[in-house]
């Protein structure tokens, strides 16, 4: 079981960080803002990352992200260069994306059943809708779910919409247990042509990386679609297994995130940590500076 505690006390460090980055605070500082121990914030931090703070928060920097998109321009070089029988594979989960039919995207899913559940992940609290053919809705919730729940309702309005909580939580076990033995997930998702193609563009980015809108767009043959493409992105109805969040901007700046920007850099964070044995970023004294929107 996750503990959504150690995400809440990772995300008042980084927006701290966010605003005092010129700073260079310490980590007696931060603990201070955030009303806690070094030592708990230090625990804390490694227990949910497998690093301290500090190394964390390198993989977040400016320069290490911008350094990282000269690397990951092409999506398809960087998969072959991650190889299949690389450490980091271990971390991958395996996606097949189903977008309904036309004729399934009029009738709002008619017919289908949809069961729905809240669960803690290592990024908060998830929302998470399955559908027979798969997965439909992964979102990450802070506070009451009415709200996801509603847009739900608005999107499959024919459906037959219902709690399952037992279903949705093995599931969520297994989306956010990079060890997992089974991590092959199928996914059921409305959208447009090019919503698809893009959402399907992303999938092919590895685990622990990060590329760029125009990178993505260049992928779908549209390289003049970047602003289109950012809208795709922000429509994406599957957080986490279709991973929006590894899309930065081609300077290195991290960007919007439909479930909170200051999550985003967390997962990102997250990711490069456990792929560390494959990759690493070198150490450098300059770590605070993380630019999110605003």
């Amino acid at each position: 079981m996750y503990n959504s505690s150690a995400y809440e006390v990772v995300e008042q460090a980084i927006r701290f960080l966010t605003v005092n980055f010129t700073k260079q605070p310490s980590l007696e500082e931060i603990a201070e803002h955030i009303h806690l121990s070094p030592f708990h914030l230090q625990r804390t931090f490694t227990e949910w990352a497998g690093i301290s703070p500090k190394k964390f928060l390198q993989y977040l920097t400016v320069e290490a992200l911008k350094d990282e998109l000269h690397h990951t321009e092409n999506l398809i070089d960087a998969a072959e260069n991650v190889g299949l029988s690389s450490q980091s594979r271990v971390y991958d989960l395996f996606v097949n994306l189903e977008a309904v039919t036309p004729g399934e995207y009029k009738t709002k899913g008619q017919g289908m059943i949809i069961e729905y559940g809240m669960h803690p992940s290592p990024f908060g609290n998830c929302f998470i809708a399955v559908t027979s053919r798969g997965i439909c809705s992964l979102s990450f919730v802070k506070g009451s779910p009415d709200k996801v729940i509603t847009e739900l309702h608005y999107q499959w309005e024919s459906a037959v919409i219902q709690k399952n909580q037992e279903t949705t939580g093995r599931l969520a076990e297994l989306v956010f247990n990079p060890y997992a033995a089974d991590k092959s997930f199928r996914l059921l998702v409305k959208g447009t042509d090019f919503q698809v193609k893009v959402w399907e563009a992303l999938l092919r980015i590895p685990f622990g990386r990060v590329t760029s809108y125009q990178g993505i767009a260049n992928t779908t043959g549209k390289p003049g679609a970047t602003r289109a493409v950012g809208t795709a992105i922000g429509n994406n109805p599957v957080a986490y297994l279709i991973p929006c969040h590894r899309v930065i901007r081609s300077e290195g700046v991290i960007g919007n995130y439909r479930w909170d920007p200051c999550r985003k850099a967390a997962i990102i964070g997250w990711e490069k940590a456990k792929s560390i044995q494959v990759r690493s970023i070198p150490d450098v004294e300059t770590v605070f500076e993380i630019k999110l929107p605003g």
